[in-house]
């Protein structure tokens, strides 16, 4: 575990798993209003995977789990993508790099290769995207009749805008017990694990009113096909849910269309929470772009051990 402090002060805690000198370094970056434990299953996966074993980062990003509160003029996908560009720069410096991220850790994703286009280019090898969107509330309809869903929209927005002028408080942590079936509705489908729910609340307990009202003007409106477009010879794994509420399958297929070398993967009768609720997919996703993108060096250099051994 560590501490990164940002350029405007905010501290994000961040935990880095397996070996430094790991050939390809994995970088995840959770939802909103959740933390780095999200991506706890895919962590694990990771560790099985021998010689091609990858160091893998997870942080919280500002404003959620244990990382520091941030300002409301901070709570925006833009900072947010400086905010990855910020940790890539202290622990990921050099070497082949996979982004993985869910919800708004993928709009991140597209907020850093939007901002900072040559490095994305010179180091990200491979991409992951889970239950997230290119083009803000276009075709999130929450599972409800259009009408409804506009309603809905337009009560979600202003109630964001009052959230998000009401500082680094969590008065909400009280009310999540009655705030539980809701949640559940929302955030996954046909089928719910407790301890999935559970970690899930927990999450959005500790989340600050700031960071739950705030970051939502940006999400809304963030346009980025044409980023995503600009990537076309990266591997990438997109998945969804069938039954997401809030970035539906028509996100997920207009990334891959942007995206020429991108699996599609649409999971019937899952929800919005596709790592923990259904983590082997998400890990076999994972786990296929990492195996795919992990540079060979480490059998080469075996063969030439042996044959200078043989040849000694």
């Amino acid at each position: 575990m560590a501490e990164l402090t940002l350029p405007d002060g905010v501290r994000l805690h961040v935990e880095a798993h397996g070996p430094a000198d790991a050939p390809v370094t994995v970088v995840l970056l959770h939802g909103w209003c959740q933390d780095r434990r999200t991506w706890q299953h895919q962590v694990a996966a990771m560790r099985v995977l021998g010689v091609r074993r990858p160091r893998v980062i997870t942080y919280d990003t500002r404003g959620h789990g244990r990382s520091g509160a941030t300002r409301l003029a901070g709570a925006t996908l833009a900072q947010l993508g400086d905010d990855l560009a910020e940790v890539l720069r202290r622990y990921a410096p050099t070497g082949p790099i996979v982004l993985g991220g869910h919800s708004l850790g993928g709009m991140t994703i597209m907020e850093y290769a939007a901002a900072h286009p040559t490095t994305f280019a010179d180091r990200v090898a491979g991409l992951l995207f889970v239950s997230t969107t290119a083009e803000g509330h276009t075709h999130t309809q929450y599972g409800l009749p259009s009408r409804l869903a506009a309603l809905m929209r337009a009560g979600e927005t202003v109630g964001a805008g009052l959230l998000a002028r009401s500082g680094p408080w969590c008065p909400h942590r009280a009310l999540l017990p009655a705030l539980r079936p809701a949640v559940r509705w929302l955030l996954f489908g046909d089928e719910c694990d407790n301890e999935a729910l559970e970690l899930a609340m927990r999450a959005f307990g500790r989340a600050p009113l700031r960071s739950v009202g705030g970051f939502r003007a940006s999400i809304g409106t963030q346009q980025r096909l044409e980023t995503l477009a600009a990537l076309a010879d990266v591997p990438a794994a997109v998945l969804v849910g069938s039954r997401d509420r809030l970035t539906p399958p028509a996100c997920a297929r207009s990334i891959a269309g942007a995206l020429p070398f991108a699996d599609l993967s649409v999971l019937p009768g899952a929800g919005h929470m596709l790592p923990l609720e259904r983590p082997q997919e998400v890990s076999a996703a994972l786990t296929g772009i990492v195996e795919r993108v992990t540079p060979a060096r480490r059998r080469v250099k075996r063969r030439a051990a042996t044959q200078l051994k043989k040849a000694a």
